[in-house]
């Protein structure tokens, strides 16, 4: 039986402050809002009680930042797509930033446990002036736990109107894709993390994210499996390869602690209920 659900946030200017109306249906909603580094920036936990998306489910996030908002969305912990016995397990996010909005989507990693199918779908509209960190981990089958990932299907799309658009779909019989130097390499974890805008970027500005990010990745364990490239005027996107997760999101918490202080000249403040 398929459990759908869905969350609509909408982000606005209370003075200084912003605030944030949200309506549920079904098994997804948010926790309270928490100002942690103050009125201007909202941070929001995005929390699914099921604790899992099996073949059926279709849960779908909306997001609209009014402008001059900031909000900062994570999750308490992994979302996990679990077996299934037909159908596809569905997640569809969609966010609108208005011009002057900043939005952080840094939800915790996704698993694709074996025998999955499932699809994850991304989009984020930027309006210009407006301004995004977002981050996605994919973490193949739990290999610490014996649990690999030999049959299954995980389809991805991750889309900015107009500059960027990926569209993958990885198989678990792929080995061409999964062990090939010039695919995953044998690893079970993909990182990407991007820094967008509405408008094209200052080449300046540009260069010193992109020499941000590098000089992180020079300094981590995934050095060798590590890139950043600036595809697009209005986008820098880093890559990595991984056996783990924590590595891996180690050095993209990294870079995004040096894209927030360079970019919006913000400290870190990671949400509390990161894990340490």
């Amino acid at each position: 039986m398929s459990w759908p659900g869905q969350l609509n946030l909408q982000y606005s200017l209370d003075g200084h402050r912003t605030i944030a109306l949200d309506r549920h249906h079904g098994p997804l909603r948010v926790l309270q809002r928490l100002y942690p580094e103050g009125e201007a920036i909202c941070h929001h936990v995005l929390v699914h009680p099921p604790g899992g998306i099996v073949g059926g489910d279709v849960l779908e996030i909306n997001a609209e930042l009014a402008s001059g908002t900031h909000a900062l969305i994570t999750t308490p912990g992994a979302t996990r797509y679990y077996r299934s016995a037909g159908p596809a397990a569905v997640q569809q996010v969609r966010a609108r930033l208005d011009t002057g909005a900043r939005l952080e989507w840094l939800p915790m990693e996704t698993i694709a446990y074996p025998q999955c199918i499932a699809e994850n779908r991304l989009q984020f509209d930027l309006a210009p002036g407006a301004e995004m960190i977002g981050w996605d981990l994919l973490a193949l089958g739990l290999p610490a736990a014996g649990e690999h990932w030999k049959r299954g299907r995980y389809t991805q799309r991750l889309e900015l109107p107009g500059v960027w658009l990926e569209q993958a779909v990885i198989d678990a019989e792929d080995r061409r894709l999964l062990d090939s130097p010039v695919g995953w390499a044998g690893r079970r974890l993909l990182g990407t993390l991007w820094f967008a805008a509405g408008t094209a970027l200052p080449t300046d500005q540009r260069t010193d994210l992109l020499d941000r990010a590098r000089a992180a990745i020079g300094n981590s364990a995934l050095s060798s499996t590590g890139g950043a490239t600036a595809p697009h005027p209005r986008l820098v996107v880093v890559r990595v390869l991984a056996d783990r997760v924590e590595p891996a999101m180690q050095l993209l918490v990294a870079v995004r602690n040096a894209w927030r202080a360079a970019a919006w000249r913000l400290d870190p403040h990671a949400p509390r209920i990161w894990r340490t």
